[in-house]
């Protein structure tokens, strides 16, 4: 009987056991099973785990989520597995399109997932051939082809490991190597090297009088700045149900300021208030279809294009299309669909091109954030970057399928990862809510947006002393890092990731991207060694596969070709 070991059961290691599962009692074949996880709360992993405040907001509309579909019962050996409802049926989820998106907090998908795995192991644990490890993997090394896994105090030998472990720290920058020394000398100065888990800024929450930095002005520091202020002190309520508009109230004084900043102080943009608006930037089933053929053209056969034509030059197609059709919804032009798709292609080859059509980023950060409010809105004209983006987010799922596992040099596939990263910031944008409770803490003097652009930084007796273009100045006695790693294999300093980086069983596909997968997910060994069986979804396989933070990624095809592979070629 072989042996597998899944290292990490987080969504996406809940669904590859699940989907090992469903193989393995349709070839009628059974397999003995290690799952190793030394978090305390499986299946949903610590992003998504439910004991979490409810400060921390999912990103993805609810709506949204009908991507995570039920599980059928399964019979498995002498067990049943029972069937699992989707997450729309577990929550009874129903919204009309002109009802305003839900975005619940993450504790919420994080009890349906904890209870989805539940409901496995509570038959598995039936199995003599089934084990739950709850222990960190310390190494694996490979002998003979078998895997050998170790943990402090034990270790296991498998035919084959699935490493399913998300997102893992990388080493620190020197920023904040400078600045851990700096608090080595000053007791009084407070540094979070990481924003989550964010229950860790409980001690400072309450604090009166203090000036808190955050490094970094994406989603995570929305999560702080909310947990930060819904406190003892004050808490924010919505003052218009249309617009979502709040005001932070406070419940006695504080004198506490956020003072976030970045390296171009440009804020996240919200998603459209509901389905109806949403759907003004939805391609049609055709256009999809050309994107889906334009992007494989390119990324299914050796390949040494040295453009990103095939992906940019459909999309601009697509959204120049989109853009002319919101007619008097958009900022006011007399540009045809062909001049507003040339005028495309130039922003996305270059960030930094400038037109009339585009949000003017120049103004001030609050009119900026009130700008793309309205738009989301629907209230105010719409500019050409606000449609290509949230165009960009519906062409996502069919960019992540159509270009992983691209058969094109690593120059290129580096180029399409930036350029869909500097999407996020649309695509990935939070609700409007969330921009709203922004300028509500801008108005009650507990925000400040006047250091957001890449403050001078200067280390002083007192803190953090930051400085902007007015040569005006702001000390922070606390600082928040809520820049989240990107999967960089060589800087990754977990001591697993390490070990097999070692041994030479993995590799990157690039310097600066992740582990070289094939299309079932299996390591790309050096040439001149065996193939090793270690199979790697998820986040550190990024470069070899695309689109792999988004939470309905960790519920698709990657993983199910991945059990399908394991069980038909793998598994005797």
């Amino acid at each position: 009987m072989n042996t597998l070991a899944i290292i990490g059961i987080g969504p996406r290691g809940l669904y590859a056991l699940e989907n090992l599962l469903l193989h393995l009692s349709n070839a009628n074949k059974e397999n003995e099973i290690f799952i190793f996880e030394a978090s305390e709360q499986s299946g949903s992993g610590n992003v998504w785990h439910s004991n979490q405040p409810n400060s921390n907001w999912i990103n993805i509309t609810e709506r949204a989520l009908d991507g995570l579909e039920a599980r059928p019962k399964i019979a498995y050996g002498s067990i049943e597995i029972a069937a699992f409802p989707s997450y729309h049926n577990w929550c009874d989820f129903s919204l009309k399109p002109f009802e305003n998106d839900q975005f619940p907090p993450r504790n919420k998908l994080g009890k349906y997932l904890n209870e989805r795995y539940n409901s496995i192991i509570h038959s598995l644990d039936k199995l003599d051939t089934f084990q739950c490890i709850k222990s960190e993997v310390q190494s694996i090394d490979l002998e003979n082809q078998k895997v050998i896994i170790k943990t402090n105090n034990k270790s296991w030998l498998c035919n084959d490991v699935l490493l399913t472990i998300g997102h893992q720290n990388t080493e620190i920058s020197e920023q904040i190597k400078d600045w851990k020394l700096h608090i080595e000398s000053n007791q009084s100065l407070v540094l979070f090297e990481n924003t989550y888990p964010i229950d860790q800024l409980e001690g400072i929450k309450n604090n009166t009088n203090v000036s808190i930095g955050i490094r970094g002005f994406g989603l995570a520091m929305i999560d702080a700045m909310r947990y930060l202020t819904i406190n003892n002190f004050g808490n924010f309520k919505v003052v218009d149900a249309k617009t979502l508009k709040s005001e932070y109230y406070k419940l006695k004084d504080q004198n506490i300021k956020l003072v976030p900043f970045s390296l171009d102080g440009l804020p996240m943009v919200p998603k459209p208030l509901n389905e109806n608006i949403d759907n003004w930037y939805k391609p049609t089933i055709e256009e999809i279809n050309d994107l889906k053929s334009e992007i494989e053209s390119v990324s299914r056969k050796d390949n040494d294009t040295d453009t990103l034509d095939f992906l940019i030059s459909p999309i601009a197609k697509i959204a120049s299309r989109i853009f002319i059709d919101l007619k008097d919804k958009s900022v006011s032009h007399s540009y045809n669909k062909n001049e507003v798709e040339a005028i495309i292609l130039k922003w996305l080859k270059d960030a930094d091109f400038k037109h009339q059509l585009l949000q003017d980023e120049n103004i001030t950060t609050y009119n900026l954030i009130r700008n793309y409010i309205d738009m989301a809105l629907g209230k105010s004209g719409i500019t050409l970057d606000f449609c290509i983006g949230q165009v960009w987010r519906h062409c996502q799922p069919t960019l992540y399928k159509s270009f992983s596992h691209a058969k094109v040099n690593n120059s290129i596939i580096e180029e399409v990862i930036a350029l869909d990263e500097r999407s996020k910031r649309y695509s990935y944008g939070p609700p409007i809510e969330s921009m709203q409770q922004m300028l509500a803490l801008v108005d009650a003097n507990v925000l400040t947006l006047d250091y957001v652009n890449n403050p001078e930084i200067k280390l002083v007796n007192e803190g953090w002393l930051l400085k902007n273009s007015e040569d005006e100045a702001s000390i922070c006695s606390t600082m928040i890092n809520s820049v989240i790693d990107s999967p960089k294999l060589l800087e990754v300093n977990s001591s697993l990731i390490k070990n097999l980086l070692k041994n030479e069983l993995i590799q990157p596909i690039h310097s600066k991207l992740g582990i070289e997968t094939s299309e079932d997910g299996y390591v790309i060994t050096p040439k001149d060694m065996e193939d090793a069986p270690i199979a790697v979804l998820g986040r550190l396989a990024k470069g070899s596969v695309i689109g792999v933070d988004a939470i309905l990624e960790c519920f698709g095809s990657r993983v199910e070709n991945w059990a399908e592979f394991y069980v038909n070629k793998r598994c005797d």
